[in-house]
């Protein structure tokens, strides 16, 4: 929301807002823009007939004070892929959607379109290197690059939030059952992407990965009149850690490591071709790609030994980063740390969608905030459900930040790489800190 404000106040919008809390980054982003609130919390008296427009972000609940205010006055009340829909209704709208590796994507074609001196909006989910907001909205750029969430809109719109961009261009890279809490089974899940699916602009493209056995289902049973292409992993080799794309104008070097990104780059290279970039410059810009923040970020570093960390929470995701770090580092001991944050990981009916997900590690641990289950308002969960479900009965369970700091310095990490995993903060730990203690 915060990105939001900042870019409308860059277009020329009068700018407020308000939260009950105002954490980093958007707290100095927001002050730096002179869009901080004076006061944090809810004040209705702020809500006048002199407001163009609400826009309801999904912390905000049905019964906030202001809201209520808002509908009183009959005001124009938006959510926020709702709003970003209206800004880009006159253009070209793309949107990367999937259970996974859609920010990395969207970050892709973000990083090869600004690389390529092209114009255009974005809306994206995490920090990338180069841009300093997360959204941009202008009236002259012909094209939106939208990550599309499959996440609700707000408290008054329960619609998914990319049943509302109706791209022109789309691309799906994978479904695994995600979110429980809004969506209760597999099935439901699945069935917001086949809406998606049907939502493309006539005569519109599809790019969907041909590995995903779920995904090349609901593509055939579609009725919508658009063009549908597959992808799978771009031709490369692997060598001395990293990975080595293989094209007709030679080899190009990834900074980014696994087969999940291998994917990704065919998938953000489809979409770039039809933006009408020529393949060597894709080429030459996707090999000075970083990643976007926190997926698979090196924090330290030497000649024997790594400490990376991954915003990994769903279990295809952290099947995905394992395997992808066991692969590019055979010699070396993975040493795993997984945080159950988000409310369908600590749910003890959807936990076991991650059975096998760290088998690929040498030594795996979880940790997991008892209050956060609390707040959540959900069942207590118990080392054994956690081991029963992973299906590692020499997992190590963890709730206490001084215990998990034990855990990690056991280890000897000559030869050795250690992946935290987590949307959270590992219970305030600083992860730079840890990882610089443990590679000097």
């Amino acid at each position: 929301m915060h990105n939001l404000a900042i870019a409308l106040h860059e277009k020329g919008y009068e700018v407020t807002g308000s939260d009950d809390e105002i954490f980093e980054p958007a707290y100095s982003r927001l002050k730096k823009y002179g869009l901080l609130p004076e006061k944090t919390g809810w004040f209705p008296k702020k809500i006048t007939s002199e407001i163009d427009t609400v826009i309801l972000g999904m912390h905000a609940k049905d019964d906030n004070p202001e809201l209520i205010k808002a509908k009183q006055l009959w005001l124009k009340i938006y959510s926020y892929p709702e709003y970003l829909y209206n800004q880009t209704m006159d253009k070209k709208r793309v949107v990367i959607a999937g259970s996974h590796g859609k920010t990395t994507i969207t970050a892709m074609i973000m990083h090869v379109l600004r690389h390529c001196e092209r114009d255009f909006d974005y809306m994206v989910g995490a920090s990338v290197d180069g841009f300093e907001t997360m959204v941009r909205l202008t009236d002259s750029s012909p094209v939106a690059i939208f990550e599309g969430d499959e996440y609700l809109s707000s408290a008054l719109d329960r619609r998914p939030k990319f049943h509302l961009y109706q791209p022109h261009i789309a691309l799906i890279s994978g479904i695994a059952w995600d979110h429980m809490n809004v969506f209760p089974d597999f099935s439901t899940y699945k069935q917001q992407f086949s809406e998606f699916i049907e939502q493309i602009e006539p005569n519109g493209t599809l790019y969907y990965y041909d590995g995903d056995e779920v995904l090349k289902n609901l593509v055939s049973k579609s009725k919508n009149s658009i063009n549908m292409v597959p992808y799978q992993e771009h031709p490369h080799m692997i060598r001395d850690h990293h990975s080595y794309l293989l094209t007709q104008s030679g080899s190009y070097r990834l900074i980014l490591l696994g087969k999940h990104n291998l994917q990704n780059v065919q998938g953000a290279r489809l979409i770039c071709h039809q933006l009408e970039v020529a393949d060597v410059d894709f080429y030459k810009a996707i090999a000075t790609f970083k990643g976007a923040a926190r997926r698979l970020q090196i924090l330290h570093s030497t000649d024997h030994c790594t400490v990376f960390l991954d915003f990994a929470h769903a279990p295809s995701k952290v099947k995905a980063t394992v395997s992808a770090l066991k692969e590019y580092y055979p010699e070396r001991k993975l040493i795993v740390c997984l945080e159950l944050h988000t409310y369908s990981s600590l749910d003890k009916k959807f936990i076991a969608e991650y059975n096998h997900t760290l088998q690929d590690s040498d030594h795996a641990s979880i940790f997991y905030n008892p209050d956060t289950v609390k707040h959540k308002q959900l069942d207590k969960i118990s080392d054994k459900d956690i081991k029963k479900a992973f299906g590692m009965e020499d997992l190590e369970v963890m709730t206490d930040i001084v215990a998990l700091e034990h855990w990690i310095h056991k280890f000897t990490y000559h030869d050795s790489n250690l992946l935290l995993m987590s949307s959270g903060n590992f219970g305030g730990l600083d992860m730079n800190i840890l990882a610089k203690s443990i590679v000097e």
